[in-house]
């Protein structure tokens, strides 16, 4: 049953200075540690009593995790950089405008300025039974609320349900996947990068989890490459709401064109599973075709194929296939 809200819990907050200091913290403490970024949704789990951490690692002060730098011909971006930073950055909107389009549709102007980059990729699932303390699976219980004959479930997966059938919120993922971008991963024992495919995670890896950070890990910055700077890019997020409210569908297009042919495309699609799903049946369909009616009615047919909508999520099957041959076609946004 859902908790009882209260004041939050009692935590110790560390605010290191540097990279090197919070990953000593996070190394020491653990599991039982919390990376808070802007607080947007720390703070709510807190308030809510849903996580408790012993040790709250703040890294507001931590100048190097900040900005926008060019990195051979792509972009280096600090995991700490507001996404309004990010949407409103010259080089972003210039060479790699689906990202712009993606932090701007983020929640509100307030939460934009406040929001980072590093915190909207890897921010947990909005499910309302996990997030009100609902023992569920994903919260370490042995059932899923959301997916009985009474569960409410419009807002949830269609794609690649196992066991939890929550989905992954994050406006910036699925352009991050479709701009090939690198994720940038220090712990104790060094730096890694994970493809933006791979950072994140459904429930079949690890149903507690939404993306690969383990306890000691920690976002540093996102890179990405020259592959599609320049590129036709296509977003668009379905919501209930203009301003605030999470995505129930969005959808990230990079194409390639040769002339008025497509020469290779990337398309992602959110809020639809536990990750955001690359389309890659549809990007070989639709790679050496025109951009028209045809290819976009191919692609459309292929873009929901193995989805298994819930008693009241259906709408999404035809929501994304309408998305996907609006991004092949080049149709504006709604609010352009």
């Amino acid at each position: 049953m859902a908790i009882i809200r209260d004041i939050m819990p009692q935590f110790d907050l560390v605010q290191p200075a540097s990279v090197e200091d919070a990953l000593a913290l996070l190394a020491r403490h653990g599991d039982t540690a919390w990376v808070m970024a802007g607080g947007l949704d720390s703070l709510d789990w807190f308030k809510d009593r849903i996580k408790r951490p012993k040790v709250v690692v703040d890294l507001s002060r931590v100048a190097g995790l900040r900005g926008v730098s060019a990195q051979g011909d792509g972009l280096t971006i600090g995991a700490m950089t507001t996404l309004t930073e990010v949407a409103r950055h010259k080089d972003v909107q210039e060479r790699f405008g689906l990202l712009s389009r993606a932090a701007e549709s983020a929640a509100s102007p307030q939460i934009r300025n406040q929001g980072t980059i590093g915190g909207n990729v890897s921010q947990d699932a909005q499910c309302w039974y996990y997030r009100n303390g609902w023992t569920c699976y994903r919260a370490g219980g042995n059932m899923c609320y959301a997916d009985t004959p009474v569960g409410m479930n419009r807002e949830h997966a269609i794609f690649d349900a196992e066991r939890c059938v929550a989905v992954n919120p994050s406006d910036t993922a699925p352009a991050m996947i479709a701009l090939d971008a690198r994720m940038v991963i220090q712990n104790a024992g060094g730096t890694r990068e994970v493809a933006a495919q791979d950072y994140f995670i459904g429930p079949r890896h690890d149903i507690t989890r939404m993306n690969v950070l383990a306890p000691g890990d920690l976002l540093t910055a996102i890179r990405i490459p020259a592959a599609f700077a320049g590129a036709r890019f296509y977003f668009e997020k379905v919501r209930d709401r203009r301003v605030w409210d999470f995505p129930l569908v969005n959808i990230a297009a990079a194409l390639v064109m040769s002339g008025e042919r497509i020469e290779r495309a990337r398309l992602a699609v959110n809020a639809v599973a536990a990750h955001p799903v690359r389309l890659t049946r549809v990007e070989e369909a639709v790679a050496g075709k025109p951009q028209n009616e045809s290819t976009a009615e191919l692609a459309g047919s292929l873009a929901a194929s193995g989805a298994r909508p819930l008693q009241y999520n259906g709408y999404k099957v035809p929501l994304v296939r309408n998305l996907v041959k609006r991004a092949i076609r080049g149709q504006e946004e709604p609010w352009t």
